[in-house]
C-alpha cells in the first residue's frame, strides 16, 4: 500500500472533525438536560448537584481503564464502538422510562453514555498525535480538535433548549441517539477515504492494572507532571462548582428562564472558540498562557460567588467556561512534551482521572452543603481552595527551579 500523502490526509481531516463535533453536540445535549430536568422536577439545588455528580463520576472514574484499553485494542474500533453503543443506550433508556417511569432513567443513561464518551475521548487522544504525523502539526491538530468540540458546545445548548421547548426530554434523548449514529457515519467516511496507517497496539503482558502502575510511576517521577496535575485539578474544581450550581443559580437564585440558561452556556462556548482562534492566529508563550488562564478562571469563580446581579454572575460564568480550554491546551502541550510516547495513552488516562475527579466532587459538595441561600458561600469557599492550590503550585515550581543544578 502506498503511504498516504499529506494533501490527501488534509482533505479528509474535516470529516474527522465533523465526527468529533457531532459526537460532542449529542453529549452536550445530555449534559444540558440532566441538571435542568432534575431541578425542574424537584425544585431542589441539592438534587441538581447530586444528579450532576452521578452523571460525571462514572465518566471520570473510567479514564484509566479506557486508557489501558487503548494500549490493547485498535483506537478506531474503540471510537466507533463508543458512538454506536451510546446511541443504543439512549434508545434503551427511553424505552425503560416509558415502561417503568422515573427521572432516574435520564440520569442513568447519561452516566452510561458518559463512560462510553470517555472511551471515545481516549481513543481520539491516542489518534491525534498519529494524525499530526500525517501532514499536520500537533499544535494545529489540537487547536482544530478543540474548536470542533467547542462548536458542539455552542450548538448543544441551543439545540437542546429548542427541542426541549416543544418536546419531552425522552424525544430530545432520541435526537441525541441519532446524532451519535451520524458521528459514526462521519468516522467511517473519514476512515474509508483516508486509510492512514494507525499504529496497532502491541501485545501487552501482565494484567490490566500494570499500565496504571506504570502511569502512576511517571506521575510521581517525571519532573513537573505532578504539579501540572494539581493545577488542573484546581481548574476543574472551579469548573465543576460552576457547572453543578449553574442551573440552580440561573433559574433559581437569579430567576432567569431555561432559555436564558441555554444562551449563557452558548455564550460560554462562543467565548471559548474566540479564545482558541486567537491562540491559532497568535503566538503565546506556554507559561504565560497557563498563568493567564488560571488567574482569569479564579477571578470568574469569585464573580459567580459574590455577585448579586445576574449580569455579574454571567460575566464570571463566561470567564470560567471561556478560559478553561486555553488552560487545557497549555496542559496538553506540556503533557505531550513530558510523557514518553510509548506510555502516552495509559499515563494520560490516569492523569485525566486525577485532573477531573474534582468536578463530580464539586457536585457532591454543592448538593450536600448548599441550599438556595448558601450556594454562593459554598462557591466562594471552593474558589478560595482553588486559589490556594495555585499558590502552592507556584511555590513548588519556584522551589524546584531554585534547587535545580
Amino acid at each position: 500500500m502506498k503511504p498516504i500523502g499529506p494533501r490527501r490526509s488534509a482533505r479528509q481531516f474535516p470529516a474527522f472533525l465533523f465526527s468529533l463535533l457531532v459526537s460532542k453536540l449529542a453529549d452536550q445535549i445530555l449534559l444540558f438536560l440532566v441538571p435542568l430536568v432534575v431541578f425542574q422536577v424537584t425544585q431542589d439545588v441539592a438534587w441538581s448537584g447530586y444528579a450532576f455528580a452521578a452523571e460525571t463520576f462514572p465518566r471520570f472514574l473510567s479514564f484509566p481503564v479506557c486508557g489501558a484499553l487503548c494500549d490493547r485494542i485498535s483506537p478506531i474500533r474503540l471510537l466507533r464502538g463508543s458512538q454506536i453503543f451510546r446511541a443504543l443506550v439512549c434508545v434503551l433508556g427511553v424505552l425503560g422510562n416509558e415502561a417503568l417511569g422515573g427521572i432516574g432513567w435520564l440520569v442513568g443513561l447519561s452516566a452510561v453514555c458518559g463512560v462510553l464518551t470517555t472511551q471515545g475521548v481516549m481513543a481520539r487522544e491516542v489518534m491525534l498525535p498519529q494524525i499530526a504525523g500525517n501532514g499536520h502539526g500537533f499544535d494545529k491538530v489540537l487547536a482544530y480538535a478543540q474548536t470542533a468540540e467547542q462548536t458542539g458546545m455552542v450548538l448543544g445548548p441551543l439545540v437542546a433548549a429548542a427541542l426541549f421547548a416543544f418536546l419531552p426530554w425522552q424525544a430530545v434523548v432520541g435526537a441525541a441517539a441519532a446524532l451519535f449514529l451520524l458521528a459514526d457515519v462521519a468516522t467511517a467516511y473519514w476512515r474509508r477515504g483516508n486509510p492512514m496507517q494507525l499504529h496497532e497496539p502491541q501485545a501487552v503482558k501482565g494484567h490490566l492494572l500494570q499500565p496504571i502502575k506504570t502511569a502512576l510511576g511517571h506521575l510521581l517521577h517525571l519532573p513537573g507532571l505532578l504539579r501540572l496535575t494539581g493545577l488542573t485539578a484546581g481548574v476543574n474544581l472551579m469548573l465543576g462548582t460552576t457547572l453543578a450550581s449553574s442551573a440552580a443559580m440561573v433559574t433559581g437564585l437569579h430567576h432567569r428562564s431555561a432559555t436564558y440558561y441555554a444562551w449563557l452556556q452558548t455564550l460560554g462556548a462562543v467565548a471559548t472558540i474566540a479564545i482558541l482562534l486567537s491562540i491559532i492566529r497568535g503566538s503565546f508563550a506556554l507559561k504565560k498562557m497557563g498563568l493567564t488562564a488560571y488567574l482569569l478562571i479564579f477571578g470568574g469563580g469569585l464573580l459567580t460567588a459574590v455577585s448579586t446581579s445576574h449580569w455579574g454572575y454571567a460575566a464570571g460564568f463566561l470567564l470560567v467556561i471561556g478560559f478553561d480550554k486555553m488552560f487545557s491546551i497549555y496542559i496538553r502541550i506540556h503533557r505531550q512534551r513530558i510523557i514518553p510516547a510509548h506510555d502516552y495513552g495509559k499515563t494520560t488516562g490516569v492523569i485525566v482521572l486525577l485532573n477531573n475527579l474534582t468536578q463530580p466532587l464539586a457536585g457532591l459538595l454543592v448538593g450536600a452543603f448548599a441550599d438556595a441561600a448558601q450556594t454562593r458561600m459554598v462557591i466562594f469557599v471552593l474558589c478560595m481552595l482553588v486559589g490556594a492550590i495555585g499558590v502552592a503550585a507556584a511555590l513548588a515550581s519556584r522551589s524546584s527551579s531554585a534547587t535545580a543544578p
